[in-house]
């Protein structure tokens, strides 16, 4: 590794650790020449993923690109920087994984914002504005309902599967309820039995 200092060839490795959730390796060096440390990264090198733009342009997927879109829609919102680092690591994964080598700029874009909705509404609303371009308020507005709706929608089977073992009791209480009244008392058995 060339020391980015005295440009000398040799360097020693001081330490090695696992960074960006396994996907690289940060090493310390130390430039055998001037003695000056350094921090190098060893990335795994990723099949290329073809990005297709919308007027149909095709380039390569530019991870640093989509990093700083996020960050500028997350600007404000207390989400860690660690946060978005992994949220971009899942999605390039994501593409990785896939068979297809290219995707569209548009399947980017609905990546990012399911990811985003888990994370913060306000980073949804700001990134979705500059992705599906807003034209005014009444794009705000229906995006925001939707947003409310899926809310709405999680809270409602939440509360189902939380209340779930509770209302299977409330119900068989009341079968029991219903049962014991329906069944006969011993009075009207023996007053069966007499006619």
């Amino acid at each position: 590794m060339r020391c980015p200092f005295c440009q000398h060839t040799e360097s020693r490795v001081l330490e090695s650790r696992s960074a960006e959730a396994g996907q690289s390796v940060r090493r310390r060096r130390e430039c055998i020449h001037c003695k000056r440390r350094f921090t190098t990264y060893e990335r795994i090198e990723f099949v290329p993923v073809a990005v297709i733009k919308r007027d149909g342009r095709r380039e390569s997927f530019d991870r640093s690109k989509l990093l700083r879109g996020i960050v500028r829609a997350c600007e404000k919102t207390g989400i860690e920087a660690a946060q978005l680092e992994s949220l971009v690591d899942e999605i390039e994964a994501y593409l990785q994984q896939q068979v297809i080598r290219e995707v569209t700029s548009n399947e980017i874009g609905e990546l990012v914002l399911s990811h985003l909705q888990e994370l913060s509404e306000v980073a949804y609303i700001r990134f979705a504005s500059v992705y599906r371009k807003f034209r005014g308020i009444r794009d705000f507005v229906e995006t925001l309902n939707h947003l409310e709706r899926q809310a709405a929608q999680t809270r409602e089977s939440e509360a189902t599967r939380a209340g779930d073992s509770r209302e299977v009791e409330h119900r068989s209480l009341e079968a029991e309820d219903r049962g014991a009244s329906l069944r006969p008392s011993p009075e009207s058995i023996s007053l069966m039995s007499q006619t």
